[in-house]
């Protein structure tokens, strides 16, 4: 059966992340999009809102007439992609979350992080305004968002990434409409990423949890496997968003 999926990246990146998977979703006779969100790619640097994200991408959608699709978004894009579905869910089959943020009703990402990643985004917010700029150290992608990578590799995907601004770590966002709506939901963990220490604020179950009812999906690979494997990770779009 062939599929078709809008793919929608996290923060730091662009919709050209998903190239490689979408090489691999071709090749397995399925269809895949990959939107790049307001505020990063060519706009990246400037201030943007959740609402900026969520128009861009279903302008995207709207533009290019997709439909029975499924709709997938990793790490940042799981705040996004839920409001997305909202706004067109008589397109959407399934909603799949990558590692991907969960937020309940008026959270915002700040709220389910860490305590070490809120003392850093108040250090920068203290510093510099909710309105600066923000990039993750080289050290800690290498160690952290792209460990299962070669040193090469790490700081190739890296020079293709760009800052983003605070303000989107703190934007509380509302949930009710896709809580009301009873689109399929899925939940992809990638059980080496530790950007999400593994332990009381892991990914897998807890953002899980809060989509309810879900298929679940897990694979070995780190938070940059779009990078990594590819191959796998569209696999694992596979089996997550089959009817």
């Amino acid at each position: 059966m062939k599929l078709t999926f809008v793919l929608v990246h996290g923060s730091m990146h662009d919709g050209s992340c998903w190239d490689r998977v979408i090489a691999e979703l071709n090749r397995h006779g399925h269809v895949a999009y990959a939107p790049t969100m307001a505020g990063h790619g060519e706009d990246a640097g400037n201030f943007f809102t959740h609402a900026d994200c969520v128009k861009s991408v279903v302008d995207y959608i709207l533009e290019r007439d997709i439909r029975d699709f499924i709709l997938a978004g990793h790490s940042f894009a799981g705040i996004v992609i839920p409001n997305v579905t909202e706004q067109v869910a008589d397109r959407v089959n399934r909603v799949v979350f990558q590692n991907a943020m969960v937020l309940e009703d008026g959270e915002c990402i700040y709220d389910v992080v860490t305590p070490g990643h809120r003392q850093m985004f108040d250090a920068i917010i203290k510093k510099e305004g909710e309105r600066t700029n923000w990039m993750i150290p080289f050290e800690v992608f290498r160690e952290v968002f792209i460990n299962d990578a070669d040193l090469e590799t790490a700081r190739q995907v890296y020079a293709g990434l760009n800052p983003v601004c605070v303000y989107s770590q703190n934007e509380k966002i509302s949930m009710q409409g896709f809580q009301r709506l009873n689109v399929p939901r899925s939940y992809i963990n990638f059980t080496d990423d530790i950007v999400l220490p593994h332990g009381e604020y892991a990914w897998y179950p807890r953002m899980a949890e809060r989509l309810g009812l879900c298929r679940v999906v897990q694979k070995p690979g780190s938070h940059e496997v779009c990078y990594t494997n590819p191959k796998l990770l569209a696999e694992a779009l596979i089996e997550a968003g089959r009817p």
